[in-house]
């Protein structure tokens, strides 16, 4: 036996309504669904455009302080034009925090600091 597909990936935060709205305004996902889990969760999922993964926001303070260790994990998104999506994004309160770097392979690279310390990636593929 073995795993079929990946489903979503979970993010647990302090913040639920900041996150959901850097997720949806400064990132322009969808968000998919909205509800309390069972146990108390508070559960936001986003997808991105040509995406079936969800991306999965949880508050559930039960579990404790929200600490993400630094260069730990990330999400990474490929944008069509990565200057225009850096200008949209430092609009509203979020500039890149590294790059943009070109590849190897010729595409451009760059991160920004989504809330409560995790990082999202950003790809413009040559």
């Amino acid at each position: 036996m073995r795993v079929t597909r990946l489903l979503h990936t979970r993010y647990r935060v302090h913040d639920l309504e900041k996150t959901v709205h850097f997720y949806r305004e400064v990132l322009g996902l969808e968000e998919v669904q909205r509800h309390r889990s069972p146990r108390g969760s508070e559960l936001v999922f986003f997808k991105a455009p040509h995406s079936d993964e969800l991306i999965e926001i949880c508050k559930f303070d039960a579990s404790g302080p929200v600490q993400v260790g630094p260069d730990l994990t990330h999400l990474a998104f490929e944008v069509s034009d990565l200057a225009a999506f850096s200008a949209h994004a430092a609009s509203l309160g979020y500039p890149l925090s590294d790059g943009p770097t070109r590849t190897g392979s010729g595409s451009l690279i760059a991160f920004l600091d989504a809330p409560e310390g995790y990082e999202v990636e950003l790809i413009q593929r040559s």
